[in-house]
């Protein structure tokens, strides 16, 4: 099937992938943009993976001040160089990334960080709430509420706030697009949230 060049340009600007990526994500998908942005974003998201192990040394540490001054946001994300720091869609990232913790106020950077005690002390409560409910069914429904749970608590969990912009993705689904793009390792490695009186 022949692809033509605007909708390669358009592919591109959307995902941020190579001009031939694009041409063969389209040609493999019908011309079905929908399918090449999916199929682009699971390449990218396997390349993604394969970097996390790669050293990020660099990177930026961008702030958010809410308006009045009550309510501000530290993030560091890293890189592995200061050339991929520099560009303008890393620190947009990094500069949205403080807005969204701003306005979301995750918990936890990861899964990982949720303590054991705290996650279990959820488990019981969820469970208990269901106490009228046969126990094998408590179980099912204690779990999707565990994970419901975790998504308003975990920052890569969390779907960004402007979800116009990011279309719906999760913080950790917009960082491995970010990887795949610069075709570096992205981490996010900490955050405060600083809120007057709290």
């Amino acid at each position: 099937m022949s692809v033509s060049t605007s909708d390669i340009k358009a592919l591109r600007e959307r995902t941020g992938a190579g001009m031939l990526d694009c041409k063969n994500a389209l040609a493999e998908a019908d011309g079905n943009f929908d399918a090449a942005v999916e199929a682009l974003r699971a390449k990218g998201l396997a390349k993604a993976a394969k970097r996390g192990d790669r050293e990020a040394s660099q990177g930026v540490v961008a702030s958010y001040i809410h308006a009045g001054g009550n309510l501000g946001v530290l993030v560091e994300v890293d890189c592995e160089t200061d050339f991929v720091a520099r560009n303008d869609d890393f620190v947009g990232f990094a500069k949205d990334l403080a807005m969204h913790i701003a306005a979301a106020a995750p918990l936890y950077l990861d899964e990982a960080s949720v303590p054991d005690d705290e996650r279990e002390a959820e488990l019981r409560v969820l469970v208990e709430q269901d106490a009228d409910k046969p126990e094998a069914v408590r179980a099912k429904i204690a779990e999707g509420r565990i994970g419901k749970w975790l998504d308003e608590i975990v920052l890569l969990r969390q779907k960004h706030v402007n979800a116009d912009r990011y279309e719906g993705r999760t913080i950790e689904e917009i960082r491995a697009s970010l990887s795949a793009k610069t075709g570096e390792n992205v981490v996010i490695k900490r955050f405060s949230r600083f809120a007057v009186g709290s």
